[in-house]
């Protein structure tokens, strides 16, 4: 059983089935996670079949763990539902903005982050796909949410059959702020990544990638600058597009 020490990503599943009773279980259970104004307001798209796996692939740049997982998970923000309880109950919603699809997602994420940390207490392995805000567009026509729905979040999930390394993690200091934010000078920076940058398997990371420092493969060739600004349009474009950006 996994405990949030030993936590590890999962990209490879045993040919076993996720019995549609304990993930039903497991996302009762996590509905308890916090949420704004006890609205809940997110939705879950269980995709098990493998013709829309196959079809949903392309959105998270074809990972094989996609079409390999016995399950694909998508949190999806959800202010539909709240909107169309209060058209029917003679309220007036007004959902269609920003803050409301922050507030939304926010609530997602909560949610996700509660039942990844079930599932994994159940033994299962999942993996979490960051490719969703990438290709939003595309898991919206796939996925066919309507109007104030938009996906924030998807987890492959399955019985491991793996048992990968660990990721190495940045030490407290390097997060905690002590009643106000501390700025970061180069020295605190050369003693919170020091050890990060030493690792062996970062440092193979650099040589593969022909480049002189750590970050510069995130800045370069993994997150760059091109590529964010195009997502970003992307992003915009599906917001407006859900019916979130309209005020």
């Amino acid at each position: 059983m996994e405990t949030i020490n030993t936590r590890r990503s999962i990209r490879r599943y045993a040919n076993r089935d996720v019995e549609p009773q304990l993930l039903n279980r497991l996302l009762t259970e996590a509905e308890r996670t916090q949420t704004m104004g006890n609205l809940q307001l997110y939705s879950v798209i269980v995709t098990r079949s493998k013709e829309m796996k196959a079809r949903l692939a392309p959105a998270h740049f074809n990972q094989p763990m996609v079409c390999q997982a016995p399950v694909v998970l998508t949190f999806c923000a959800d202010f539909r539902r709240t909107t169309r309880w209060a058209e029917e109950r003679q309220a007036a919603p007004g959902y269609d903005n920003l803050l409301s699809f922050i507030n939304a997602a926010s609530d997602t994420l909560l949610y996700c982050q509660t039942f990844c940390n079930l599932a994994e207490e159940a033994g299962l392995g999942l993996c979490y796909l960051g490719t969703t805000v990438y290709m939003p567009s595309q898991l919206i026509d796939i996925l066919q949410l309507p109007r104030l729905v938009f996906p924030v979040a998807t987890i492959t999930l399955g019985w491991p059959d793996e048992t990968p390394a660990l990721s190495d993690r940045l030490p407290l200091e390097a997060i905690v702020h002590e009643e106000t934010y501390q700025d970061y000078t180069p020295e605190r920076i050369d003693a919170l990544y020091r050890e990060k940058e030493s690792l062996p398997e970062n440092q193979e990371f650099v040589r593969i990638n022909q480049k002189q420092t750590l970050a510069q493969v995130f800045t370069d060739c993994r997150y760059t600058r091109k590529d964010n600004e195009a997502l970003s349009a992307t992003l915009l474009q599906a917001l407006q597009k859900q019916g979130f950006m309209e005020k």
